[in-house]
């Protein structure tokens, strides 16, 4: 019998103290907090998203997004324990207002993210998105659509990709996709 999934916040990684000013891309202007990563930060599987999205509602109070929601959800289908993830961003701000989107990603990834999988040596990557694949494989012309499903070398990891989860929220015909490629994560890591 398997347990019921039911949707939680991970535990956030904390943004270490040299970046919690950051100021480098200018998303600090916009007003939202810097969120480092959530999950296991030992874990050898490194998730890379967009964005960290909504973590709060408008009265402050914890939530978990609909694309962290679709995500753990996935992650409990295929069986993967929520310990051999570690959740990450292009972005370490949710960007609420216009901003140039290229020079910012080149800079937080460059900063930050570069900095990250340095220090966190995950086994393998999976990117979520087109955002997320374009920025770290550094090619405005790669999509989802055409490379997941196979494994890519990407800055020395193993990297394979999916579709966002929030496309998928919109787009319910994806979500077995997503969890195909759940399941080759799962498969690499064990």
């Amino acid at each position: 019998m398997t347990t019921p999934f039911c949707p939680e916040s991970w535990p956030e990684d904390p943004t270490p103290a040299s970046e919690l000013n950051c100021e480098e891309c200018g998303l600090n202007q916009q007003g939202t907090r810097m969120v480092w990563g959530e999950g296991n930060p030992k874990a050898p599987i490194m998730v890379i998203l967009d964005n960290p999205g909504a973590r709060e509602d408008r009265e402050g109070n914890p939530m978990v997004c609909g694309t962290r929601q679709t995500l753990q959800q996935a992650v409990h289908e295929v069986g993967l324990d929520k310990n051999q993830i570690y959740v990450t961003y292009i972005l370490k701000r949710r960007p609420i207002k216009k901003y140039d989107k290229d020079v910012t990603r080149k800079i937080c990834m460059h900063r930050h993210l570069d900095e990250q999988l340095k220090l966190q040596k995950p086994k393998l990557i999976l990117c979520l998105g087109n955002v997320a694949v374009q920025s770290f494989f550094e090619n405005a012309e790669v999509e989802v659509k055409g490379l997941r499903g196979s494994w890519h070398a990407v800055k020395g990891y193993p990297t394979t990709v999916a579709y966002h989860p929030l496309a998928v929220r919109r787009r319910p015909n994806l979500y077995g996709l997503l969890v195909e490629d759940l399941a080759l994560v799962k498969a690499a890591i064990q």
